[in-house]
């Protein structure tokens, strides 16, 4: 596909989202004749077909010692499968204009992309070769690791990067969220093919999977293409059960790095996303920190002091834990003074709470920026519709959503300000070391 008929499509590919986020999305829930349950919605305004999908088990499934195997795994799924080698799968998805791109997550592997429905039936084979006929060749092996090994030695300098690995270790310990998703210099090394093969096998099953569509294809043509690609991969799930874990928190971390600024990260208990309280605690955050330009984060550590470009805060949400983290990257001389400003405002919405104007601010915003945020390309709506069911949400979901945020009084978001915030916290600092 030439470089005009790409722009051309990423051009129609908005206006595509733009038309269904200005209508009600109807979503409908199929199942193939194999069992696969997928959400669709589809359109024929665009020749487009956008396509996400999931598998339970992220990198929390990595043996120990051999952290990075998923990783390295996901690396390799377009590096040639069936009869194709790494440069003839890959010129052949250049030759369809087929976008299809694997991640992990700490609880999953995903993978998603969009193609031509005039190449449906051609890109769906390639898809199907790289799911069921991965190679794994030795050379292609190789390359990704030396990519990933690359990454993880960059990962080292870098202050925010090297927090995040302290802070995984301070408040996960031995549980398997601890580790990083990329491994070690050590464990990637240790990483052999027959390991790849056997997380591959552990991973990919029809039990575990979760898929969303939209765009021009019918019930009928992906009932038909789901089974062909995913039809034949096994009925039951092979991964390890990954045990709940509650962060330990109250450690004071710092960590020399000879670099301009210093990263910092607050790390308070939270709730999971399936708790009832989820919007109350969204709302409270919003307010705090998540509202970016309008939080009170921002207000007093960038705009009145000038302490930071930016500041924020967020639940951390996983299938097995949950935490909150407030942080920011300031200069080493404002380090003590902005750590004092965010932990004072913490504090000042933990005993003081937020206003029922705050609230009723945070509500307008977050109800409707969604549509914005998630539904204004036909790959994000493909990424909800998967959301809608990993995360149980229900088919309703987004029609409900502006109830579940308008049904969230001031004391529910209060109460949940002094629920997360009346521990003591862990805080991670990394940076130039600070002579007084």
């Amino acid at each position: 596909m030439d470089k005009f008929m790409r722009v051309f499509l990423t051009a129609l590919v908005f206006v595509f989202g733009t038309a269904l986020q200005a209508n009600a999305i109807d979503i409908k829930s199929i199942t193939t004749d194999k069992g696969i349950k997928a959400l669709l919605v589809e359109d024929y305004t665009l020749p487009i077909i956008a396509i996400s999908v999931s598998f339970k088990g992220g990198s929390a499934q990595d043996p120990e010692g051999k952290e990075g195997t998923l990783r390295l795994m996901t690396a390799l799924m377009d590096e040639g499968a069936g009869d194709l080698d790494s440069a003839a799968f890959q010129a052949r998805a250049e030759e369809l204009g087929l976008e299809f791109r694997f991640n992990i997550s700490q609880d999953n592997f995903s993978g998603g992309g969009r193609l031509l429905r005039s190449e449906r039936e051609e890109v769906f084979k390639l898809i199907k070769l790289a799911v069921n006929e991965p190679r794994f060749d030795e050379d292609a092996i190789e390359r990704m690791r030396d990519a990933i090994r690359s990454g993880i030695v960059s990962s080292q300098k870098n202050p925010s990067s090297v927090a995040s690995k302290a802070l995984r270790e301070a408040i996960f310990q031995d549980h398997p969220y601890s580790r990083s998703t990329s491994g070690t210099e050590i464990s990637i090394d240790a990483i052999t093919r027959e390991d790849i093969i056997a997380m591959n096998r552990k991973i990919l099953s029809r039990a575990t999977l979760t898929v969303g569509v939209v765009g021009a294809i019918s019930e009928t043509e992906l009932k038909i293409a789901l089974d062909d690609i995913f039809g034949n991969l096994p009925n039951e799930s092979a991964i390890a059960k990954i045990a709940e874990v509650e962060p330990v928190l109250g450690d004071d971390i710092t960590i020399a790095m000879p670099v301009p600024n210093t990263s910092v990260s607050i790390v308070y208990p939270a709730i999971k996303r399936d708790n009832p309280d989820f919007f109350a605690a969204h709302l409270m955050n919003h307010v705090l920190g998540g509202g970016t330009f309008s939080s009170r984060l921002y207000t007093q550590v960038r705009e009145k002091r000038g302490l930071a470009y930016g500041v924020s805060s967020g639940l951390a949400t996983f299938d097995h834990a949950s935490y909150f983290a407030a942080g920011t990257s300031t200069r080493a001389e404002n380090r003590d003074e902005a750590i004092k400003v965010i932990r004072e405002e913490i504090k000042r919405i933990a005993t003081q709470g937020i206003t029922a104007e705050e609230l009723e601010k945070a509500k307008r915003y977050v109800a409707g920026s969604y549509a914005i945020s998630n539904l204004d390309t036909s790959g994000k709506i493909a990424n909800v519709l998967v959301a809608l069911q990993t995360q149980n949400l229900g088919i309703d979901y987004i029609e409900k959503r502006e109830k579940y945020i308008a049904d969230v009084t001031l004391e529910d978001a209060n109460r949940m300000a002094r629920q997360f915030f009346s521990t003591k916290p862990t805080v991670v600092v990394v940076g130039p070391v600070v002579t007084q």
